[in-house]
This record gives structure tokens, C-alpha cells and sequence, in this order.
């Protein structure tokens, strides 16, 4: 299986690569009176999601034809080896000219994420990571700060309309009196990479979507990390709580979070 892995690996980490090429184009492109559209409350849309999938569905398929492809924009299977991607996490910040966006990749089989790729094409970092095989940060390697005093951490918190406004502020209520530094940039994908590569010692989300947890769940635990178990109970298909975070720092996090 560590040659398949190392196979999908170097592809997925070409193909984000060019993938990023085109958002990047498309983000410096954007007119100054760009119309914002929505595909629900706070859910913004881009015409840019869906090229920037359609190109990445064509290049892994064309490489891995016996592979399965579930894109956020548009869908497609999940089978027992298949590719997870989020054309752009960091919609809402692509759209109004912010430059905090990302391109994951995830591929799973085996009931785990085998492959995690996320690259983030105005800082032109790419994030690669392959079960078994370590994790690097443009080719060398990378790993979880190590921290464990909540009192010295700095924790981002993602949230959405998924969930009751409630649950998210008691949460940020929680781990503010607990002493971390709370912090949200709006791609929680490109959070779980930063975790990996020890820029922030957490992240937790009440519910995350499969195509924008999974590339970062795997980039953490070969950074030394650790997350929750998030494809138990459909999460694939469904979405689930996420934690992840330095090992020294789990117990404290999941008596906060409650995610565990």
C-alpha cells in the first residue's frame, strides 16, 4: 500500500499545485465590484470552485481511473478508495479579496486517509502528507509545536449555521477562560496544515465537512499530531466533530471541546 500511497501522494501534490495556478489567476482577476452570490446563509459561492474541481477531478481520474471522486461542488461517489476535495476552502475569503484560501486534496481507502495534500497558492506552500510516509511543508519536513500549556496556546475555532450560534460561543467561552488564544481565519482546512506544521497548537470545529477535514487529519497525525476519530459514525459522508492538536495538549482540549 506505501507505493500506492507514495504514487497518489506525489500526483495529488502536481496536480494542487496546478490547480493552484488557476485559482491564483482567477483571485488576482477579480473585479473591485465583484457580485457575491450564495448558496445558503453565509455559504458563498464562486464560479471559480467549480473550474478549479473540474480541473483537479479530470487529472486524478485520468491518473487513477479505478479511483472513486467526491467534490464539494460536484459530488460525485464515495467507493472504497476515493478522492475528497475542496476546490477552494476559503470561499467567503476568495470572494471578497482576502488572501487566506486553499486547495485540498484527500484521497481514503482502507477505512483511512491515506493522502492528504493542501496547498495554499498566494503563500505558494504546499502541505503534503501520506500515511506512513511523514509530512512536509514545501518538501521538508514538518511537525506540531509540541505545546502544552493552554495558557500559551493559540487554538482556532471554526464554526457555521450547521450548528445553533449557542453552542459555537459557548465553546469560544470555554477555551478563552481556559487561557488559549482564540483565533479564526475562515479555511479550516488551511488551519488543520498549520496545526501540522506547528503554527498553532489546535483546532476544533463542532461539525466539519469530510472534503475540509480529511487532507488536514492526516498532514497533523504524521506531524506528530493527534485528531479524533472522525470517519466513525458516516463521517465520510456526513461530517463530524474535529479536534486536533498536539498530543500534549488532548486532554485538556477534549475536556473543553467535548470532542474526543
Amino acid at each position: 500500500m506505501n507505493t500506492g500511497i507514495a504514487v497518489r501522494l506525489a500526483h495529488a501534490s502536481t496536480v494542487a499545485r496546478e490547480a493552484g495556478v488557476l485559482a491564483r489567476r482567477r483571485f488576482r482577476e477579480r473585479p473591485k465590484g465583484l457580485s457575491i452570490d450564495f448558496k445558503g446563509h453565509q455559504d458563498y459561492l464562486s464560479a471559480t470552485d467549480a473550474e478549479v474541481e473540474a480541473l483537479i477531478r479530470k487529472r486524478l481520474l485520468d491518473a487513477f481511473p479505478e479511483d472513486a471522486f467526491y467534490g464539494e461542488e460536484g459530488g460525485g461517489a464515495f467507493g472504497p478508495s476515493v478522492w475528497v476535495v475542496d476546490p477552494v476552502d476559503g470561499t467567503a475569503n476568495f470572494v471578497r479579496g482576502i488572501p487566506q484560501f486553499c486547495i485540498s486534496i484527500a484521497f481514503v481507502a482502507e477505512g483511512e486517509v491515506q493522502v492528504g495534500v493542501i496547498y495554499d497558492p498566494l503563500m505558494d506552500e504546499l502541505f503534503a502528507a501520506g500515511r506512513g510516509l511523514g509530512a512536509t511543508l514545501n518538501g521538508e519536513a514538518m511537525s506540531v509545536s509540541g505545546l502544552g500549556d493552554i495558557r500559551q496556546s493559540s487554538v482556532e475555532v471554526g464554526w457555521s449555521t450547521r450548528l445553533p450560534l449557542r453552542d459555537y460561543v459557548a465553546l469560544v467561552g470555554r477555551l478563552t477562560e481556559a487561557g488559549a488564544g482564540v483565533r479564526r481565519g475562515g479555511s479550516g482546512a488551511l488551519a488543520l496544515a498549520y496545526v501540522a506544521a506547528g503554527r498553532i497548537d489546535g483546532y476544533c470545529e463542532l461539525h466539519m465537512n469530510s472534503w475540509d477535514a480529511l487532507a488536514g487529519i492526516v498532514l497533523v497525525r504524521e506531524a506528530g499530531g493527534w485528531t479524533n476519530a472522525f470517519l466513525e459514525r458516516s463521517g465520510l459522508t456526513n461530517g463530524n466533530p474535529i479536534l486536533a492538536c498536539t498530543p500534549e495538549l488532548k486532554a485538556c482540549l477534549v475536556a473543553l471541546t467535548g470532542i474526543g
